[in-house]
């Protein structure tokens, strides 16, 4: 990850007298058309906190709900969602063609200097007939064009990829049909090695949670199968509730298995942990959940390269609880996360 800017002096009075001599007037709009890198680049510049290295999307699905309920009047409401919307979170690659979408993060996150984060989920049979199974690639030949797209999409740009969340997992939990394993081991591998031909990609394979796959050691032969040795490490708790401590504890024993391999976690609704009672109910729309820490490359912990907010807050798991479909923009359950969240 990149290091944080040097602290720079403060300027003397007549320097700021001429910074702002300097600077242009303000306009009653963009001085460039939105999803352009001038504009992405504007939009997120004061979003970005020097405390990460990540890029803020302006466009995101929370931001256009600010911009929605400021121009209705719900103020209040718009200054807690910024909680979200101003804060790096993964973008997660849609469609059959993933390029667009990656590219425009590309350009945005290139203009303002930072890394973007990407997740690649698009894995064949990925959900095993749940509510996130809709989609995923065909076959072997579509998913191998499809991932080839996602690394052109980033090319030299700074990137951060959380790679296909809850393949593994499914694997050895046994949602995955036995048929598909060796399928399913050869596609991560290749996608590892194709993302990293990017010289600045680092590409984490997803190791689910503690309260998923019980035994750590259960997942290491799988995440070598899936091509963990030329990674740069493995990711935890995507879409999941688990505690830092108790994700930093049980990627360690990970790590020390796999030859000190790091890993980031997903803290984007973890601040209140998990819902108590039923595995499945708890991961589905929870309530009473909360966000994480922002995303930081600043941990304290030498195993743990990021915190992350891979999963989108205010995303729907599903279905369940009366949410939309998995994936659709939940404005009520998100607005619910950033009220509860600690400042």
């Amino acid at each position: 990850m990149p290091p944080a800017a040097p602290r720079r002096r403060l300027p003397t009075v007549l320097g700021l007298l001429l910074l702002l001599a300097a600077a242009p007037a303000c306009s009653d709009g963009p001085s460039a058309e939105p999803g352009t890198p001038a504009a992405t680049a504007g939009a997120a510049g004061a979003a970005e906190s020097s405390e990460s290295p990540f890029w803020v999307d302006p466009q995101s699905a929370a931001a256009r709900q600010v911009a929605a309920w400021e121009a209705a009047g719900r103020h209040s409401d718009a200054q807690v969602l910024r909680r979200i919307a101003d804060r790096p979170m993964a973008l997660w690659a849609a469609g059959d063609d993933p390029g667009p979408g990656i590219r425009r993060a590309a350009a945005g996150s290139r203009a303002a200097g930072r890394t973007m984060v990407l997740t690649a989920h698009n894995i064949p049979y990925r959900g095993c007939g749940r509510d996130s199974a809709a989609g995923g690639a065909k076959d072997a030949r579509a998913y191998r064009g499809w991932i080839g797209a996602f690394a052109d999409g980033i090319a030299g740009q700074k990137a951060v990829v959380v790679l296909e969340p809850g393949a593994v997992a499914h694997v050895v939990d046994g949602c995955t049909r036995a048929e598909h394993h060796a399928e399913r081991y050869r596609l991560l591998s290749e996608a590892v090695d194709r993302l990293k031909r990017n010289r600045n990609t680092k590409v984490y394979l997803d190791a689910g949670d503690p309260a998923w796959i019980r035994d750590p050691m259960d997942l290491v032969q799988p995440l070598y199968k899936a091509g963990l040795e030329r990674a740069d490490g493995f990711a935890l708790n995507v879409s999941g509730f688990q505690p830092e401590a108790a994700a930093r504890a049980y990627g360690a024993k990970i790590s020390k298995a796999a030859g000190g391999k790091h890993f980031v976690i997903d803290t984007s609704r973890n601040g209140d942990g998990p819902l108590s009672g039923d595995r499945v109910q708890a991961r589905c729309n929870p309530p009473g959940r909360s966000l994480g820490p922002a995303p930081t490359d600043r941990t304290g912990d030498p195993l743990v390269d990021a915190y992350l907010w891979v999963k989108r807050p205010g995303e729907s798991d599903g279905t369940c609880r009366g949410g939309p479909a998995a994936g659709t923009w939940w404005p009520d359950y998100a607005l619910g996360l950033a009220r509860r969240a600690r400042e």
